[in-house]
């Protein structure tokens, strides 16, 4: 029996990120001013055909002109089915340094992403462009979750998935038409009480495919991100959505209105009792390997091993979301 261990993705500070319509070059400099850890200029979805190329043109100069910051910065590009996409990774990484990322859709297979890969080492090696550029891939089809393992080794220049709830259902033919948000009808009847009344409750239906993109992801090296929530006008939604997807492991999630940025970031930080609670189990944890014990009793709980590995995640993002924003965790 062999192990692999697999190197950690490029690490960034992912907790949101903002999407921002390549056909939309109003918003570039307002979304360039926002909180978002991440944006994404969009070549695909969100641009009608009609406007393909000259949205390609307004995020080329968007990417060279606009001061993005620390941001990091992605486009995603038409799909590899498409007859623009070859034209979205030439002229794009060809012509724009400060770009960080392809944000690849529809992924379906491995060889999807290794296509990428091999074109854009040639138009890095034919530039001699230093900075080497990192991929995010959405999984969105019932094809791309079925290889989403495959897919997560498929690349070395892989950094993170996304869950695209949107097109998944219409992949699966699931009997919704909301993007990311709750169906009525999805739930467990449960038994009589003793009054005779019988309670739904009411279940995620996305459970299942994001806890499959969040192991695979974190078996692999990446940073699972929860994708879009339609509803913006429905703060409580989306923060309900970003804090199951957080339970689950996700490092962030997608914001398609500016304001869910605030929301994400405030979901997927550590909040200061978590941050005071992990130093007092890695604290605790120390004094008891002086003693030679690999466990002991904090608040009435037993913690060992386990609890210090999920207490040092904990910590780390702390210290990336302190140092990114110039702060010391509380």
């Amino acid at each position: 029996m062999s192990f692999t261990t697999f190197e950690q993705a490029t690490p960034r500070l992912h907790r949101s990120e903002l999407a921002v319509p390549g056909s939309t070059p109003a918003l570039f400099e307002k979304s360039a001013r926002s909180a978002a850890d991440v944006i994404f200029l969009d070549l695909e979805d969100a641009v009608a055909p009609d406007d393909k190329e000259p949205a390609r043109r307004n995020v080329i100069a968007a990417l060279n002109d606009v001061d993005w910051g620390a941001k990091t910065l992605s486009v995603r590009i038409n799909g590899l089915d498409t007859h623009y996409m070859y034209r979205d990774v030439v002229e794009v990484v060809e012509s724009c340094p400060r770009l960080d990322l392809l944000l690849i859709p529809k992924v379906g297979v491995p060889a999807d992403v290794y296509a990428l890969d091999m074109l854009v080492t040639q138009i890095e090696q034919a530039k001699k462009r230093d900075k080497r550029i990192g991929f995010e891939v959405l999984i969105e089809t019932a094809l791309g979750l079925s290889n989403v393992e495959a897919i997560a080794q498929s690349s070395r220049r892989l950094e993170a998935m996304c869950f695209g709830a949107g097109d998944f259902a219409a992949s699966t033919r699931m009997r919704t038409t909301v993007i990311g948000g709750l169906n009525p009808d999805y739930g467990v009847l449960a038994d009589r009480d003793a009054q005779g009344e019988r309670r739904f409750y009411q279940a995620d239906l996305w459970h299942a495919a994001q806890a499959r993109i969040v192991v695979a992801c974190r078996a692999c090296g990446l940073r699972p991100v929860d994708g879009p929530y339609g509803d913006f006008k429905d703060p409580d939604g989306y923060v309900s959505a970003a804090k199951r997807a957080a339970a689950l492991g996700f490092e962030g999630k997608w914001a398609i209105h500016p304001s869910q940025i605030e929301l994400a970031n405030q979901v997927f930080s550590p909040a200061p009792e978590e941050v005071e609670k992990a130093r007092r189990i890695v604290e605790a944890m120390a004094e008891a390997a002086k003693e030679g014990r690999g466990a002991v009793q904090l608040d009435g709980r037993l913690i060992d091993i386990a609890s210090i590995r999920m207490a040092q995640n904990l910590l780390k993002k702390a210290e990336v979301i302190g140092a990114a924003s110039g702060t010391k965790p509380r």
